[in-house]
This record gives C-alpha cells, structure tokens and sequence, in this order.
C-alpha cells in the first residue's frame, strides 16, 4: 500500500511517501512560486522514487490551522489525484502530527481524520 501525505500547513511545503516500511519526504518553501508549480513538485518526487501517480492507494492532506491559498491548493491537488485514481482521502490536522513523523499517520485509526466528504480546512487569520 502506497500512502502519500501533503502538507502544506506550515512554513514548508512536505512530501511524504510511506509505503512498504519505508518513509520518503520532501520539503520545500512554502512559497507563491512553489505553489505556482506545486503538481510539478509532486511529480518530480513521485518519479524520484519510481512511484506512479496511478500507484497511490491513499492520500493524507494537512487541513491546518494554515493560509487559505496554502491549504486550498494541496486540498483541491489531494482531491484531484484521490478522484482520478479511486485513492482514499483522508485529512488530518497539524495536531495529529506529534513530532513531524509522518509515518505514524498511516497507523492512526481511521476514525480520527476526516471523510473526503467532510474535509472542512482551518484557515489561520
């Protein structure tokens, strides 16, 4: 199962793939250009890694509290490759991330993130 978490919340923009054991991740500004090219960064990481965006069983995407532009474009992204590949979708926020260890996300129980029907982001003023 290939799990792929964005989080775009804070003051970086992170990457993460878990998958297998293994952890992957990537970090970059979180920036207007960067955002510009967010898809690019993902595909660029993916293909890194020889993973396929198809290849995605489930998506993680931080809800915040964080910036509306930061948190509604890794949503609409998150949403977009979880409909275009059947990837569950789950979001979390930054308070379920104890420590920055994205691979303990994957082994919460599912009832404490969001349905992608829920997904309601927490903007920060």
């Amino acid at each position: 199962m290939i799990n792929f978490i964005i989080d775009a919340a804070n003051e970086k923009i992170v990457f993460a793939i878990v998958a297998n054991n293994r952890s992957y991740t990537t970090q970059h500004i979180n920036s207007r250009e960067n955002f510009d090219n967010f898809m690019k960064l993902i595909l660029n990481f993916l293909n890194k890694k020889k993973i396929k965006i198809g290849d995605i069983n489930r998506i993680y995407v931080n809800l915040g509290p964080g910036k509306f532009t930061t948190l509604r474009i890794s949503l609409s992204i998150a949403k977009a490759i979880s409909l275009s590949n059947k990837a569950a979708l789950f979001g979390f926020k930054s308070k379920n991330l104890v420590k920055k260890n994205y691979k303990n996300l994957t082994n919460l129980d599912e009832k404490k993130f969001s349905n992608k029907s829920l997904i309601k982001p927490v903007y920060s003023s």
